[in-house]
């Protein structure tokens, strides 16, 4: 069992994507499947879907590939278990100028950067996505 699920869920990603695998399958989680749901909005992958294994269940992401290249080309895990990263609205970093996006944890839900500014909100930087 991983210390650090969310570093677990972003490195399966990282190295599917650097192998050129068309799917990978990550044990559920509801923060799992709330970061997947922005990774889909923001169409940095292609679906997603939650297969049930009679346990925690088994997140099924099908990655995105444009001329064969993959659409993520970076993904960064900012908050860490030992090192929490909490950002106010004013402090909301940007990824990349604006290109990539920041998955952060709030009050109101796990949202971008974007909508975390939109509806005046700060927490959490859980992870950076480009």
């Amino acid at each position: 069992m991983p210390t650090d699920p969310i570093a677990d869920f972003l490195t399966r990603i990282r190295n599917a994507v650097k192998a050129r695998h068309r799917r990978v399958d990550i044990p559920a989680s509801g923060l799992k499947k709330a970061m997947a749901q922005i990774l889909l909005e923001e169409k940095y992958i292609a679906n997603f879907t939650v297969l049930e294994d009679g346990k925690q269940g088994i997140l099924r992401i099908n990655l995105k590939y444009n001329e064969g290249k993959p659409v993520i080309t970076g993904l960064r895990r900012v908050s860490k278990p030992g090192i929490r990263q909490y950002r106010r609205t004013a402090d909301m970093p940007r990824v990349m100028g604006g290109l990539g996006v920041a998955i952060v944890s709030t009050s109101r839900g796990v949202m971008t950067d974007t909508r975390a500014r939109k509806e005046n909100v700060g927490g959490e930087v859980l992870a950076f996505v480009w």
